[in-house]
């Protein structure tokens, strides 16, 4: 009898969201629909013209073709470390507190494999980015699913969680700028949030990926300068968004070394590291970044887009938060004309199929983010302003 060549672990990878709206996508163009892809959270403009050019003249070197190796390259790591103290004041040892990664979701992906044991518990955030669940599922590891709630700001209530869990607990994970959720913190919640898994012997997990990605002036900390965080705390890093290097899979993980230690020691048999080339790039770009001429933050690109967007969404009867951070609006649902009630999948399905406009579930985050759409700020004002002119169209019929 043939056997099943399909592991059971990838039924527990979390939604198939993404999938069904490539396909709803694929249908709506066959259609005839202009596409308008608000779904996935993909950069649409380019690195500078530094990083471009250090990335081409570094893949001409003959010599850049060997196994980089998977602790990242001297310049990197001591690059990295130079602009975090730059950016946060966070002083950190290049060698043994920070690991390249091949991209932020590289290192979520593979840490739970790296710190727990079958059977251990870690606390995530839902709604959360996927990968969060997924990674654990992978580790045989059970989560423990934060909610994060609207009417507490997207914040999470940790007294909440049972003494039970925390002593079960390996690490918690959060995520300030958040995905899907667009909420920010400031120093004494992450002041609160150490004191809290100290207790416990708890990791505390943060996924920064959006720092640079804030708006109206606000600068969002890193956890690794409360004093003392270094202890017990580390702190994911990512080029994908905010330097537009989303294709050239370029990141870190800094803080705790027994922690940055362990995942570089699972990398260390399962990949060979970052391509040198492109461990060339990130170091121009966080040069460029820490320059007199640097240019502006991602953020003021997506502030803009913001306001333009949400603005007219207000015009068209949506009126919807404005996010503080991040290339993300994450959009509660109005009332149908008729009274009812949408789910977000039918939302989307709905809007996609009649407009031709992509935007994500909130189921695809988590039973939290139901009653939710997440929408990417990733096209040119004028686009998004036709989005939103087309969303109010499919609200009003």
């Amino acid at each position: 009898m043939r056997k099943s060549w399909r592991s059971e672990r990838l039924s527990q990878l979390g939604s198939s969201i993404f999938a069904e709206v490539a396909e709803w996508r694929k249908e709506a163009a066959g259609k005839g629909r202009d596409i308008i892809n608000l779904g996935i959270g993909s950069p649409d403009k380019p690195p500078t013209e530094a990083v471009r050019k250090a990335l081409s003249e570094a893949a001409l070197r003959t010599d850049i073709y060997a196994y980089p190796g998977t602790h990242g390259s001297t310049g990197f790591r001591r690059q990295a470390a130079a602009w975090m103290e730059h950016r946060f004041g966070v002083k950190l040892d290049p060698d043994h507190e920070l690991v390249s990664l091949m991209g932020s979701q590289d290192g979520l992906s593979h840490l739970a494999m790296s710190l727990c044991n079958p059977g251990d518990v870690v606390i995530v955030p839902n709604p959360g980015y996927p990968i969060y669940t997924a990674a654990l599922a992978l580790a045989g590891v059970e989560p423990y699913l934060l909610p994060l709630k609207e009417e507490n700001h997207f914040l999470p209530d940790l007294d909440s969680v049972p003494v039970e869990v925390w002593e079960r607990a390996k690490f918690i994970l959060l995520n300030y700028p958040g995905n899907p959720v667009s909420a920010v913190v400031d120093p004494a919640f992450f002041e609160r949030l150490l004191a809290k898994a100290r207790q416990y012997g708890v990791l505390v997990v943060h996924d920064a990926a959006y720092s640079e990605m804030a708006f109206d002036g606000h600068e969002p900390p890193s956890i690794l300068a409360v004093p003392g965080a270094l202890d017990g705390a580390v702190e994911f890093h990512s080029l994908s968004k905010s330097f537009n290097m989303a294709g050239c899979r370029i990141g870190f993980l800094a803080g705790n070394r027994e922690a940055v230690g362990a995942l570089r020691e699972l990398k260390e048999n399962i990949d060979y590291g970052v391509f040198g080339a492109v461990q060339e790039a990130g170091v121009a770009a966080l040069q460029e970044a820490m320059s007199d001429s640097a240019p502006p933050k991602a953020g003021v690109l997506y502030e803009q887009r913001r306001n333009s967007f949400i603005e007219a969404l207000a015009a068209e009867g949506w009126a919807v938060e404005k996010p503080k951070a991040t290339m993300f609006a994450w959009a509660k649902l109005p009332e149908r004309s008729d009274g009812t009630t949408w789910t977000s999948r039918e939302f989307a399905r709905g809007l996609l199929d009649q407009t031709g406009v992509v935007v994500i579930p909130g189921e695809a985050f988590g039973s939290e983010g139901e009653g939710y759409v997440r929408i990417a700020l990733v096209e040119d004002e004028a686009r998004l302003r036709e989005a939103a002119r087309r969303i109010g169209a499919f609200l009003r019929g």
